[in-house]
């Protein structure tokens, strides 16, 4: 009776991590051509070029929460493709020293840009799922110049639960 256990219960371990990994679509394999993965996944939504690697960009609406990004190698194939809008990958930033073509390379573009006059910075924002669970939002800020100052973590406040007007 144990090894048919061991065998079920394996089964369904790989089972929910081919459906994590396929989620939102047939997962993409590392050496397909450029123009399949666009037939597959469509137009991108911006293109980055990084060395002689290209990534292509699937950004998914102002209010959505994940970005993939398809890093096409120098032979036209792709090299990986992968939901880039988590903490691992914002730990990427560098503070003082990331520009904003690090950031399109590392995240993507931003949901959406402010200016705060009274500190001087730009903020790009990116809502997405903190550990796969909580609605949050990234803001990367900007100097002048175009480097990383500061990056904040927090709710995202377009997500949160109204009260109503009593507060």
């Amino acid at each position: 009776m144990k090894p048919l256990f061991r065998i079920t219960l394996t089964a369904l371990v790989l089972s929910a991590l081919n459906a994590c990994a396929t989620w939102g679509g047939a997962a993409l394999q590392p050496g397909l051509p450029e123009q399949e993965v666009i037939t597959h996944l469509g137009k991108p939504t911006h293109v980055y070029q990084d060395g002689n690697s290209r990534m292509l960009e699937y950004m998914h609406g102002p209010m959505g929460q994940t970005t993939e990004m398809a890093r096409i190698g120098p032979d036209g194939k792709l090299v990986s493709y992968e939901q880039v809008l988590t903490m691992q990958h914002f730990a990427k930033l560098k503070l003082n020293e990331s520009r904003e073509s690090d950031v399109l390379r590392t995240v993507g573009a931003p949901s959406e840009t402010r200016f705060y006059s009274r500190i001087g910075l730009i903020s790009w924002n990116y809502p997405y799922k903190e550990s796969g669970v909580w609605d949050s939002e990234m803001s990367v800020y900007f100097d002048g110049q175009g480097i990383v100052r500061r990056l904040e973590n927090g709710p995202d406040p377009r997500r949160m639960p109204s009260d109503g007007g009593r507060n």
